[in-house]
């Protein structure tokens, strides 16, 4: 039988700001991405969002970003290998404590934003968050961008890695993410979200911007916590993904 990982990116809040529906979008995940203070997120807001998680049982993971708060992550920087790893390791051991002092136990590291992007393409970045990840727990789950170079270097340190599809953003010919700043990069329409979630599980394809197929390799399908169609989506894809027969499971307990 088909399995998939549903993961959200969460916690996302930050002192008197709110972002995202994190309790609602909790009853229809098995993963979540906290963040950990660099794109997002605040010691409380951190604290928060693991008890719900656990509460919920729910694998939790951490998700560290470039030092980009003004920017939410989103904006491109050029860091050393050095920087990178202590970058990681710095915010996985973060969230990694909240996460002990509520008795659970971390499962997966998913970069975010721009750092996760970059290192889809760049194999010295992501080598060096793949050693980050390893330094800090080498059984911890790497997810990265489908057939990307993250995945790849997880594979290389020894890391169990997790590839990741987007149903609400548009891909290049290549495999990677269009860039946010273009038009049609983010995917509005739920029904369109759905069926491209369907295909990629099923047949292992999806249609890039250009309309080519690409093969894609799904292991678990993110939900943006942050997009005004997340609550929806994520009960739609749930109800569709048990009436086409596909299981609904954490990465964590996969692979």
């Amino acid at each position: 039988m088909l399995s998939i990982d549903l993961n959200c990116d969460l916690g996302e809040s930050f002192g008197n700001y709110t972002i995202g529906n994190d309790e609602e979008v909790l009853g229809f995940v098995t993963s979540v991405n906290i963040a950990c203070g660099y794109h997002a997120g605040d010691p409380v807001v951190m604290d928060k969002t693991v008890k719900l998680a656990l509460d919920n049982r729910v694998a939790i993971g951490a998700h560290p970003s470039l030092p980009d708060l003004m920017g939410f992550g989103r904006r491109n920087m050029s860091i050393s290998d050095k920087e990178a790893r202590s970058y990681v390791i710095y915010q996985v051991g973060a969230l990694d404590g909240f996460v002990k002092a509520h008795g659970g136990e971390l499962k997966h590291v998913k970069p975010h934003g721009a750092l996760y992007n970059m290192a889809a393409t760049d194999y010295k970045l992501a080598r060096a968050i793949a050693e980050a990840v390893y330094m800090v727990n080498p059984q911890l789950i790497l997810i990265g961008l489908a057939n990307s170079e993250l995945i790849k270097a997880a594979k290389d340190v020894g890391l169990k890695s997790g590839n990741e599809v987007f149903a609400d953003r548009a891909y290049n010919n290549d495999g990677t993410l269009v860039n946010r700043g273009n038009n049609g990069a983010v995917i509005h329409d739920v029904n369109e979200c759905i069926s491209r979630v369907i295909k990629m599980i099923k047949e292992g394809k999806v249609n890039s911007i250009e309309g080519k197929e690409i093969l894609i390799n799904a292991d678990t399908v993110c939900i943006h916590g942050d997009n005004k169609i997340a609550l929806d989506f994520a009960e739609k894809i749930s109800c569709t993904l048990k009436a086409e027969e596909i299981n609904i499971k954490a990465l964590s307990n996969k692979l």
